[in-house]
């Protein structure tokens, strides 16, 4: 049976006529300004989507006939950004890296610009800080360098990375894996535990560092030098100081010398240009690494261990 409309008596408006336990909905007509507004954004809906990219397609969008976009946008930024700093840049491209400390502001325009590519290329190892991760990642703000502290050397570690197998001009050193190769058995690798632990006043000398003094010279002297003093030439770590990356405890030193880690760095010259290598490298220096008298901005710290 069809459904009655009727007046209602109290409100002289029509109902829709549905009822529901005796309850009736009126047929109220919209507010004459919502049914405007509500007509105006239809219009603007439509506008928006022949104006501005809104209709997606398999691999892209609808461009919009004003042909902007939030790419287009950060574009001109960045080239706006890049025309600003391009004299800086140039400056610093043009300025040898051994050469920057004696232009300090120059020297503080490269380290804040290498902050910002150590910030995505580098913290995720090292460190926001630098500070390293202990037994993974060596600090960039100790005294310990193993290829050299300077800006030259730095640049030179950073564009060529750490034993990169497929890059001729890398960083490379390579220890020997005592134990693991049976050159030297259990009992001889710990008499040189006790001897690097003597050098670096960890244990007080005894029998066993004696022996292990003698192991020391033929096996370890070569790379580490007689005293322990280490060797840049062949990225040697300094033993007779307190800064260990792999730990400088008997167990870490056991597990060292029986099978090294020989970690690796990446090389950055295949993704990086060679102004923000600069960059980067001075960035790296001004954390607190680098040569006595080199720089006014850093005092002598620098990366640690093995990489």
């Amino acid at each position: 049976m069809a459904e009655q409309k009727r007046i209602d008596e109290a409100t002289g408006t029509s109902t829709v006529g549905h009822e529901w336990d005796g309850i009736e909905e009126l047929d109220t007509p919209m507010p004459r300004w919502w049914l405007w507004t509500f007509y105006a954004t239809i219009v603007w809906g439509l506008a928006y989507a022949v104006l501005y990219p809104a209709w997606p397609l398999v691999n892209s969008a609808t461009e919009g006939v004003l042909g902007w976009s939030s790419r287009g946008d950060l574009y001109k930024e960045m080239r706006a950004d890049a025309l600003r700093r391009a004299p800086t840049v140039g400056a610093i491209a043009a300025t040898a890296i051994t050469d920057l400390p004696a232009k300090p502001e120059l020297m503080q325009a490269a380290v804040q610009g290498g902050a910002a590519a150590f910030r995505v290329h580098c913290v995720q190892c090292h460190g926001a800080g630098g500070a390293g991760v202990k037994k993974l990642y060596p600090s960039l703000t100790d005294d310990d360098w193993l290829w050299g502290g300077d800006l030259a050397s730095i640049q030179y570690t950073v564009t060529h990375g750490i034993r990169n197998p497929d890059h001729k001009d890398t960083r490379t050193s390579l220890m020997p894996a005592f134990g693991r190769d049976g050159i030297l058995d259990a009992a001889q690798i710990g008499d040189v535990v006790s001897f690097v632990r003597a050098i670096s006043r960890q244990e007080r000398a005894s029998a066993s560092s004696a022996r292990g003094a003698a192991l020391f010279e033929a096996n370890c002297a070569v790379c580490h030098g007689a005293g322990g003093e280490g060797g840049r030439q062949f990225g040697a770590p300094k033993l007779t100081d307190a800064i260990w990356l792999y730990g400088g405890d008997r167990d870490s030193l056991t597990a060292t010398i029986t099978q090294p880690r020989n970690g690796v760095m990446p090389r950055w010259n295949n993704r990086l240009d060679p102004v923000t290598i600069k960059m980067l490298s001075a960035y790296v220096y001004s954390l607190g690494g680098g040569e006595k008298g080199l720089a006014p901005v850093a005092k002598e710290q620098g990366v640690d261990g093995q990489p």
